[in-house]
């Protein structure tokens, strides 16, 4: 007697850990229960993917969705679907909202305001501080927590732990991986004189190289010391990427689009605040040492640091513009395109969108196109032509810093545990985001 699925995947492409190869997908509830010739099943959904390729799902292991308390920026609702919009599955957002997600009450206020409100699957950072460092090996073992995020520089308050002794109680009281926005604030502070009003040119002078490469040397040192993992967030430099890639054992590496892409000055020069980020933008070499990070396997992961402001704060006179730029929407068409273009292979951009997130988040049933997974998929053509604009960015600043940027490969489709949430750039489902759930935290 025939099979019969839920939700067959006919036609398309797969690839995943086996390689790539014609292939049908089949669901049952939720989960991939088969891939391969499927033509004699029947299902209550099917989706034709002829001429399509079918990846795993895409997870951004790092947003800024600004809620709560900076919605006028960002709101969890318009995150989620600018995510969806752009194959992405699943993200990871990020501590620094008002309040700050820094205590069990504020990481379950935004669970629940996640529920009935996100497109995507979602987990949520928790905030190390001096003030909470004691607790944090029992704050990273709660549901929804995807872990620990540190900032050793560019944040203020309670967030900023800039101190070696503040760095090291974090490390202590973890067990889980913690991942570092790695910038030395010393340094930062001593440089913030060299700021010119109006230009944007000198935002990587303030923040320069020396000042990530200084914070990640003593980073790593803090680990070894206490034998934990670290997670060091958008890596900028060729120097950290060399350093780095002689601690592969306790340290793991994100790099983002943004700096894969753009170049200083240049972008600077076109797109004056919109392309400020910390840290910076930089110049050619160090763009250079960060796909030589790719090619050799330094680099684990991608994630956008999707960190949305508005035009109008944007365009306010440097320094007091404001850091950060909108990413998760745009994330799958940039990348492909760099995968079209012949910088990167559809392998390793899988390996970097999914594979490396389940490998070094520790992420249960996600993260891999195979038999037993979730059934998230990202369904991309390969050969699409389509020209990025900020009028179809669904973020809430309406704005990205790619605008014009002509790609080839785009997001056809996002399906989320079996559901068809995006299809031709439409979301076509409710809000059904759930928490992802992590293998070290699973009995919690």
């Amino acid at each position: 007697m025939p099979q019969t699925f839920d939700l067959i995947v006919r036609g398309g492409e797969v690839a995943n850990h086996s390689g790539r190869g014609r292939a049908d997908v089949g669901v049952i509830a939720g989960k991939i229960a088969a891939i391969g010739d499927l033509g004699q099943a029947s299902a209550g959904e099917v989706f034709d993917a002829t001429g399509l390729t079918v990846l795993p799902g895409v997870i951004d292991s790092q947003v800024h969705f600004r809620e709560p308390g900076l919605e006028w920026k960002e709101d969890l609702q318009t995150g989620g679907r600018a995510a969806v919009l752009g194959g992405v599955t699943a993200v990871f957002e990020m501590p620094n909202t008002e309040p700050t997600t820094t205590d069990p009450d504020a990481l379950a206020d935004k669970l629940a305001r996640a529920k009935g409100r996100m497109d995507c699957d979602h987990a949520f950072y928790m905030g190390g501080t001096h003030e909470n460092a004691a607790f944090l090996g029992e704050l990273e073992r709660l549901p929804g927590c995807c872990g620990i995020k540190v900032f050793m520089g560019a944040s203020t308050g309670t967030l900023l732990v800039a101190d070696d002794e503040g760095v090291e109680a974090v490390l202590r009281s973890i067990n889980r991986r913690a991942a570092f926005h790695s910038e030395d604030e010393y340094r930062l502070a001593e440089r913030r004189p060299l700021a010119r009003t109006g230009d944007w040119t000198s935002h990587p002078e303030v923040r320069d190289a020396e000042s990530a490469i200084r914070s990640t040397e003593r980073l790593v040192r803090l680990a070894r010391k206490v034998g934990k993992r670290i997670h060091v967030l958008h890596v900028t430099t060729a120097e950290e990427i060399a350093f780095l890639a002689r601690h592969k054992d306790v340290a793991s590496v994100e790099v983002t689009p943004q700096h894969l892409t753009l170049e200083g000055p240049e972008a600077y020069e076109r797109l004056k605040g919109l392309a400020q980020m910390n840290p910076p933008i930089r110049e050619a070499h160090h763009r250079a040492g960060l796909w030589r990070g790719v090619a050799m396997g330094v680099a684990d992961v991608l994630g956008s640091d999707h960190a949305p402001h508005t035009l109008e704060e944007k365009a306010r006179p440097y320094p007091a513009s404001p850091s950060g730029m909108p990413g998760v929407q745009t994330l799958v068409p940039v990348m492909l395109n760099h995968v079209a273009e012949g910088r990167l292979t559809l392998e390793r951009f899988i390996d970097l969108t999914s594979h490396g997130q389940q490998r070094v988040f520790g992420i249960a049933g996600k993260g891999r196109l195979a038999e037993g997974y979730d059934a998230d998929l990202t369904i991309v053509d390969l050969k699409a032509r389509r020209t990025l604009r900020h009028a179809d960015m669904a973020t809430r600043s309406g704005w990205t810093p790619f605008d014009g940027l002509e790609v080839t490969g785009w997001p056809m489709a996002t399906i989320i545990r079996g559901r068809v949430v995006m299809r031709d750039d439409e979301v076509v489902a409710p809000a059904l985001g759930e928490p992802v759930r992590f293998q070290e935290t699973l009995s919690a």
